[in-house]
């Protein structure tokens, strides 16, 4: 039989049925602790009552209407996201790909009508990700995205986190529009931007008039125990920023975040969406919102993330040739493994844990904030026994 899907994800042997706040239930019945949660996408867990009685209610009144009419919980949740964050505005899209999409529009419609429309160049770094579309895969620049996919965009440049000379002159030159950056690369194997180097970018970008983009698809809405990556850093807030995954918490919503003035060149026809900020998605993102945002979560967040990382580190102190990092920030945790990642995410399966995969060789562990201490326990004895496996896997192969 002719698989009816394209041939597009190396999808992993598990046929889903549901879900129970941290636990993901196959077709036969086996149970695993899941630390993917779509991709740091269901922060509170799977099927949370409060979610579920947002978009239950919701469905019962209004689905899906034109952007042409007012739709009050757009109002509703991008005032609770003004209030909490450094922003002015909001664009609602379906996707962080398209918040990013919007977000380089917003910078390179900045500079035009400031009367500089040879700002249009986009400053990212290696080991980025900002999404699948044409114009994410070129802010990112990851070869193996684009290969294919036609010639390169004009006005993206790709740079190394590490090279802060090539960045201070990229910077400065005359036609850069914005710089894009995960304060946390998620993708790129969870790896945690320091105070020191944000900062620096924000001073930076603000003296030669550039605007600062942060990528909190992944990052944001509790993921690092602050609402967003940056607020861990005073004075680090961006101008744009771009939101998703956790704001609808496995529903589908993007939100584009801008100070007024960064967005003064976003004018009625400029850009918009047929989808994007559906009450559906509305309900939800504000049942969400008001879950996560509050200081229980948060800290609830911070406190199983620290518990986690020592655990974590007595794991890897116990199995040094297995694995040879802890890194990340809050719930957005890397193992920098000494095994193939990808063999490793099978044989955690194997033993009832499902992790994410990363860049550097990394596995990534992203479960909801809400997970439990017990429940955090079991996520390590569970890993223990994948490291054992692991250990005698490369033994055998010796």
């Amino acid at each position: 039989m002719t698989d009816p899907l394209m041939n597009l994800y190396n999808r992993a042997p598990i046929a889903v049925d549901r879900g129970e706040g941290v636990w993901l239930i196959d077709t036969e019945g086996r149970r695993y602790i899941d630390c993917v949660a779509g991709i740091a996408t269901d922060a509170l867990g799977h099927a949370h009552p409060v979610l579920v009685d947002a978009l239950t209610e919701q469905a019962r009144k209004l689905w899906h209407v034109s952007n042409i009419f007012r739709i009050p919980g757009q109002e509703a949740l991008a005032q609770r996201l003004v209030d909490a964050s450094f922003a002015d505005c909001v664009f609602f899209a379906n996707t962080g790909t398209e918040a990013v999409e919007c977000a380089i529009k917003t910078a390179r419609r900045y500079h035009h009508v400031n009367g500089q429309p040879e700002r249009i160049d986009i400053i990212g770094f290696d080991g980025s990700f900002h999404g699948r579309t044409y114009a994410a895969i070129n802010a990112s620049g990851n070869a193996g995205y684009m290969e294919g996919c036609g010639p390169r965009l004009p006005g993206f440049v790709q740079l190394s986190i590490d090279d802060q000379a090539a960045i201070e002159e990229a910077i400065a030159r005359r036609t850069t529009a914005a710089v894009i950056v995960e304060p946390v690369q998620g993708e790129g194997g969870a790896r945690a931007l320091s105070g020191e180097w944000l900062l620096r970018l924000r001073e930076l970008t603000r003296r030669h008039g550039v605007l600062l983009i942060h990528d909190e698809v992944q990052s944001g809405m509790g993921r690092t125990g602050k609402l967003f990556a940056h607020q861990w850093f005073d004075g680090a807030a961006p101008d744009i920023m771009a939101l998703a995954k956790a704001l609808g918490s496995g529903f589908p919503i993007g939100a584009c975040l801008a100070t007024a003035e960064a967005a003064k060149g976003m004018t009625p026809g400029i850009h918009g969406t047929t989808f994007g900020g559906n009450p559906l998605a509305m309900a939800v993102g504000i049942a969400a919102f008001d879950t996560i945002a509050r200081p229980e979560t948060l800290a609830h967040a911070r406190a199983a993330s620290a518990d986690f990382f020592e655990r974590l580190e007595v794991l890897r102190a116990r199995f040094p040739d297995v694995i040879a990092e802890v890194r990340g920030k809050g719930l957005l945790i890397g193992l920098k493994m000494i095994p193939n990642n990808r063999a490793f995410m099978g044989i955690a399966r194997d033993h009832g844990i499902l992790v994410a995969g990363g860049g550097e060789n990394c596995v990534r562990l992203l479960p909801s904030l809400l997970i439990s201490a017990g429940e955090i326990g079991e996520a390590i004895l569970r890993l223990e026994a994948a490291c054992i496996a692991a250990r005698r896997d490369m033994a055998q192969a010796a």
